[in-house]
């Protein structure tokens, strides 16, 4: 077998149970479809990439229940009484658009029940809640959601537990902020308690250190200067080699490529797809002037719009992981 056709093997059986009953299983011949539409000379070193990033970043419904499991043993929350601790919490299911939030609860009770006995619907019998969701990008979702829960819903004294498999840090220390802010000024006494499996680093200040798709600039492509000088901002461009405290990436070399590679194809997909508005920034969507928020998070039920464009966008552009909205 060719290390191509490995590769193409590899990154099909990582992200085999994407979207699975909704979309066709992905398979070798769907991941060559996507990559063909790569310059050839950088073809196989993204696949080499990719299988590396994918088997970090991808989370198959069995990497979640493993997350979920860990939750509900969760000592640091639990205090070693886990069926004690799970009977008093009441389970928040906030989202008005989409069905992550369901689906993970609809997992959750499943895991609870083979895990403690317990179902949800034999818990809430305290002023202890859960909000529970795949990932914290910008934040602007559960940032939403809670501070209404906090303002309108939520009991005078409470502990409100924030479970997600991923945060990144940006958007998790404005949101952090934003939900003490509404605690206060609701006049309650909520105690907020964070709980996550991975912390992404995406940081303003983090650039040269982060775990996101970050540029050392924009190469010589005439289109990206062209779309970098219509953000009208100057950009903060990465410096170093630094891989990332996560090491998503295999290499400097190896995030490099992913970096230009995608920036270009980005930047070309922005073009062929005129319905994108002014936030489908090449790496992703992001509401700030920059070419894209750069996330390679994913999970087996949707990709995020904050990852980059080649992963998810359609029509006429083929995606890797096309993305299922609400």
């Amino acid at each position: 077998m060719s290390e191509r056709n490995r590769l193409l093997q590899a990154i099909a059986a990582i992200i085999e149970d994407y979207q699975a009953g909704i979309l066709a299983t992905p398979t070798p011949a769907h991941v060559e479809r996507w990559i063909n539409q790569f310059p050839q000379a950088v073809q196989q070193p993204i696949l080499a990439e990719m299988e590396h990033v994918l088997g970090k970043t991808y989370f198959s419904k069995a990497r979640v229940r493993k997350f979920i499991k860990s939750l509900i043993h969760h000592h640091g929350w639990t205090g070693g009484d886990d069926a004690a601790f799970w009977q008093q919490i009441n389970f928040l299911d906030l989202q008005p658009r989409g069905d992550s939030q369901r689906e993970l609860l609809s997992l959750f009770d499943e895991n609870l029940q083979k895990e403690l006995g317990l179902s949800i619907a034999q818990c809430g019998q305290g002023n202890k809640f859960i909000y529970l969701d795949d990932g914290l990008f910008s934040g602007g979702r559960i940032g939403t959601d809670l501070k209404n829960w906090i303002t309108n819903v939520a009991p005078a004294n409470a502990e409100l537990f924030i479970a997600l498999i991923a945060i990144h840090t940006q958007g998790h220390y404005f949101t952090e902020k934003s939900l003490r802010e509404a605690n206060v000024q609701s006049g309650k006494n909520l105690t907020i308690k964070w709980g996550r499996l991975i912390s992404i680093e995406d940081g303003l200040f983090a650039v040269d250190a982060s775990d996101v798709l970050r540029p050392t600039g924009p190469g010589n492509d005439p289109a990206i200067a062209a779309y970098v000088t219509s953000l009208g901002k100057e950009q903060k461009w990465r410096t170093g080699t630094n891989v990332g405290p996560l090491q998503f990436f295999s290499s400097h070399q190896g995030r490099h490529l992913l970096e230009q590679e995608f920036l270009r194809a980005g930047v070309a997909v922005r073009a062929m797809c005129p319905n994108f508005n002014a936030y489908q920034r090449p790496l992703g969507n992001t509401t700030m002037r920059t070419i894209g928020f750069g996330t390679m998070f994913a999970t087996y039920r949707n990709c995020p719009n904050n990852a980059p464009l080649v992963l998810w966008a359609s029509d006429p552009w083929y995606p890797l992981l096309r993305r299922v909205t609400n």
